[in-house]
This record gives structure tokens, C-alpha cells and sequence, in this order.
């Protein structure tokens, strides 16, 4: 690294502390994204924008590659070998819907303030059945999965007004876009053709029962 924290804390003239830096670190490490306009992140946002290129250089060692999005004002930190938190098929399902949306919105420019994307509940379920071919989980797991979703920083769940016939809605959020590429699409096309396996093995299971 260039300057070790003693040194960009003395270049700060006393702005930022050591353990300002070290925080900023652990956050990128742990929290994966940080937006600027998110109250509990934005110092660290703040510091890390600021010696964007030490972070860098301190994070590669770890096999960690650092992004920015200058627009939305967030940066990511993303796994080089594409190996991060292990996640279960429901999570990888559901931010795939979601990403799915976020694509739809960006289409028809029904982005809001920030980069972020509001997906409604009967939405959601249409879009689930479609891309997964399955039923859309029940509200207690959605909201225990969106738990898990917005540590990553991709999405939260926004209650609804009393009176509201749905509980909640999703807030995705544009850090998705970086976090769920490619490699989580190619998830998807394997899920579906295990699927389609499962359903061809039953099917010629039943083709065989029914000869006997």
C-alpha cells in the first residue's frame, strides 16, 4: 500500500483516525457494499472514496476487487474468483427475480431517487413463477430471506401502510446489478435444467409403471 492508516490519518490533518480507516476496511470486507446516502455507512463511503485506490491496493491481497459506482455514489467489494458467502437456493432464487425487476424497471425508466427500484409483492409472484417455475415463497420466508438480502446490500423490505392488502414491498437496491452477474445467471439455467431432468426422470418412471 502506498501509505500505511498512520499516514492517510496524518494526511487528514486530523479528520479521520486510524481506526476510521481500519472500520472503513472491516465494513468493505463484512457489509460488501457501501452507499453514501445510507446514514450508518456514509462515513465509511466518505473515506473509502477518498483513498479509493489504497483500499484497492490493500484489498487485493485478499482476492477482493473494489468497484465504484460514481452515479449512485456506492462502492462494492466483489470476490475475484467469484467465491463469496455460500447461499442457499432460495436466496439465489429470489435475487434473481429481483435482479429480473431491476432490469424491467431500468428498461422503462421507473428508476427512483438513488438507483433504487420498488418491487410490489403481486409483481413479485408473477415474475417468480415465470422465471422459476415454481409458487413464490410465503410472506414469513420472504421476509426472513429479504433479512439476509439486505446484509448483502442489495435489497430491504419496506413495510406498507395499515390497510395495505400486501405487508410489504422490496426496495432493490443498484448495488444488485454488480453483486448478481453473470455466474448468478448461469445458476438459474442449471436450476431449470436440473428441473427439467427431475421432470423427465418422473415422467419416464411413470411411463414404466404404467407398461408394468
Amino acid at each position: 500500500m502506498k501509505y500505511n492508516w498512520k499516514s492517510l490519518s496524518e494526511r487528514s490533518n486530523g479528520v479521520y483516525e486510524v481506526q476510521d480507516f481500519e472500520r472503513a476496511a472491516y465494513r468493505l470486507v463484512t457489509e460488501q457494499v457501501l452507499y453514501a446516502h445510507d446514514r450508518a455507512s456514509r462515513m465509511a463511503y466518505r473515506i473509502v472514496e477518498d483513498h479509493f485506490e489504497d483500499y484497492v491496493t490493500v484489498l487485493a491481497p485478499l482476492g477482493v476487487r473494489l468497484e465504484r459506482n460514481a452515479h449512485h455514489r456506492y462502492v462494492v467489494a466483489l470476490p475475484v474468483h467469484g467465491e463469496g458467502t455460500p447461499v442457499t437456493l432460495a436466496e439465489t432464487l429470489l435475487l434473481l427475480v429481483l435482479r429480473q425487476r431491476y432490469d424491467v424497471a431500468m428498461r422503462e425508466g421507473l428508476i427512483e431517487d438513488h438507483g433504487e427500484v420498488i418491487v410490489e409483492l403481486p409483481e413479485l409472484q408473477e415474475a417468480y413463477q415465470a422465471l422459476v417455475g415454481r409458487p413464490m415463497p410465503e410472506v414469513g420466508v420472504l421476509r426472513a430471506l429479504a433479512r439476509t438480502l439486505r446484509r448483502w446490500g442489495v435489497c430491504q423490505v419496506v413495510d406498507t401502510e395499515p390497510g395495505d392488502p400486501q405487508p410489504f414491498h422490496f426496495r432493490v437496491r443498484p448495488a444488485l446489478v454488480d453483486i448478481v452477474g453473470e455466474q448468478w445467471l448461469q445458476r438459474l439455467d442449471q436450476h431449470n435444467r436440473n428441473d427439467d431432468m427431475d421432470n423427465s426422470e418422473a415422467d419416464v418412471t411413470e411411463d414404466d409403471d404404467a407398461a408394468a
